[in-house]
């Protein structure tokens, strides 16, 4: 702690702040004795205060300001907290609640967090970087706010995805506050209610494209380079040909990932392998259909066919197991225009129908990632369970109002056969006498790990494999009693052990692919485990 330090200026530090932790000898070598009341309290009794005042709270949103307010007052027990009850805490540090907070972010903002680049910062993004407090940054989250969750474009309004992203991470998988950056590229919006509120923070401008957004987006990831050399990028909520574009721009050069396609990729296909286990059915036998054809849809494509090719399978014939309907419905390689991460996946075979394609398919799994609320009917369901004994329904679409159908309808409609998982969080359901605990298909499985063990050994780039192995992981992590409460996933109280698991499997394979700068410590799990971030208050000197 800087020596400086005393006083309110010590109380106010978000980094050494223990409020009324402060022992009463701390308090008389720092300038503190008369400014906190005379007791003094342990971090468990104000983890417990912040949770009584959190829960009287009359919503989630005014629980969102809350826990915001803490992290920016004293981090050490926002995490604290925040770890304690990470089941309880992550729907409103996160999914869903960042929706309406990224909604309402102008309206509800209290103080400054986070690190802006706008168009009119071109050229001097290097030099800014020099102005944010800590210089050892190794995570960063970044987004354009063009396309956030299942809201579309927000502008600057976006920042509290990079915000909640990265709360994930240290809660999550132990990556230190001090080292994560969040990062809003704004480059103006093209949702004019937005433009014209008064309290909008962003550019009001209509959103720039082409060859001054992607020179701006070369500028950011260069500085970083200079700046972070060792910091890992993640590309969040960018619209889909942006987000592809970006990931192939920089992905062979720079340790960087998009957590819309490669994270929704993986927990995904762990929660296939999950379903697979527990209807009794062959991976490489599978038959999937998406509803939506984004970045999320096709990204998850795109792994399940490595995973299919890792299973004997040629690559036509791992593609032609894949089937997408958007919009306009089947997706079929006679249409006029088809996008590039489109192609791969267009069937030769006639047009049709949602419905249609369903009757002629027959897929065990049905994957939505529309973005569009109550897209599986009745209907759909039910022809999904007259086909499938247990029919495998993912209804990924984020926040919960943008579901494609909830947990109980799915298991409702289904007749209790559903093998049922969601972006979103669902309560238990209880049908026909049958428990059933929807697990949430939550990218906090994999992404904190995934860049935990990736950072930690300093890889060169992050590659498919590295996905590839924390979707096993995750699928591995999952006990007999997730699986007979219908639960694809692991509780959220064991994510810690799980990001621990899949950072372990992930420099494994940095090291196998020979793109780890650090030497092999050895024991890879006890070297991670030594550097995840735990929450207490530390004595000052």
């Amino acid at each position: 702690m800087p020596h400086s330090l005393t006083g309110y200026a010590l109380l106010a530090n978000v980094k050494y702040s223990k409020g009324t932790a402060f022992s009463l000898e701390e308090r008389d070598a720092h300038g503190l004795r008369g400014l906190l009341p005379p007791r003094v309290c342990d971090i468990s009794v104000q983890v417990q205060r912040a949770l009584a005042n959190l829960r009287r709270k009359t919503c989630d949103i005014d629980r969102y300001v809350f826990m915001q307010q803490l992290l920016t007052r004293s981090q050490t027990l926002f995490y604290r907290v925040l770890i304690d009850y990470i089941e309880e805490l992550m729907p409103i540090v996160y999914t869903p609640t960042v929706g309406q907070a990224c909604r309402e972010f102008a309206h509800i903002y209290r103080q400054a967090q986070g690190f802006y680049i706008s168009l009119a910062d071109h050229g001097l993004v290097r030099s800014m970087l020099d102005n944010w407090p800590e210089q050892d940054i190794r995570m960063i989250v970044v987004t354009d706010g063009e396309r956030i969750l299942g809201l579309g474009d927000l502008g600057a309004n976006g920042m509290g995805i990079p915000i909640g992203k990265l709360a994930l991470y240290c809660a999550c998988a132990g990556v230190r506050p001090e080292q994560c950056l969040p990062v809003m590229i704004d480059v103006g919006t093209d949702n004019v209610p937005l433009r014209e509120d008064p309290f909008y923070l962003g550019t009001p401008n209509p959103r720039v494209r082409g060859e001054a957004y992607l020179a701006l987006l070369d500028e950011f990831v260069q500085a970083v380079q200079d700046a972070y050399p060792k910091a890992l990028i993640q590309f969040e909520d960018f619209l889909t040909p942006n987000a592809y574009l970006l990931l192939h721009r920089y992905r062979r050069e720079v340790l960087c990932f998009n957590d819309d396609i490669q994270g929704t990729a993986a927990v995904a296909l762990a929660g296939i392998y999950g379903a697979c286990t527990l209807a009794n059915l062959a991976f490489s036998q599978l038959r999937i259909m998406f509803l939506g054809a984004g970045s999320a849809a096709t990204g998850i494509a795109d792994l399940l066919v490595q995973a299919l090719v890792e299973q004997g399978l040629t690559l036509d014939e791992a593609r032609g197991r894949l089937w997408f309907v958007d919009v306009d419905g089947l997706v079929v390689s006679s249409r006029s225009y088809l996008a590039e991460h489109n192609r791969p996946y267009a069937q030769n075979v006639p047009a049709m129908d949602f419905i249609t394609a369903i009757d002629e398919i027959r897929p065990q799994v049905l994957i939505g990632a529309t973005g569009a609320a109550n897209a599986f009917t009745p209907e759909v369901i039910g022809r999904m369970a007259q086909y499938n004994v247990r029919p495998i329904i993912f209804a990924l679409s984020n926040p919960t109002a943008n579901a494609e159908c909830t947990a109980s309808q799915a298991y409702e409609w289904s007749q209790g056969r559903a093998i049922f998982a969601s972006g979103s969080p669902f309560p238990p359901v209880t049908y026909l006498g049958q428990y059933f605990r929807p697990a949430q298909g939550n990218n906090a499985y994999i992404f904190p790990g995934v860049g935990l063990g990736a950072m930690l050994v300093e890889a060169r780039v992050v590659s498919d494999e590295m996905f590839l192995q924390a979707a096993r992981v995750l699928a591995a992590c999952l006990s007999p009693t997730d699986l007979a409460e219908g639960a694809l996933y692991p509780p959220l109280c064991r994510i810690r052990e799980v990001s621990l698991a899949i950072a372990c499997a992930v420099a494994e394979v940095a090291y196998q692919e020979g793109v780890a700068r650090l030497p092999h410590p050895g024991d890879l799990k006890t070297f991670i485990a030594e550097r995840m971030y735990d929450p207490n208050y530390e004595a000052l000197t």
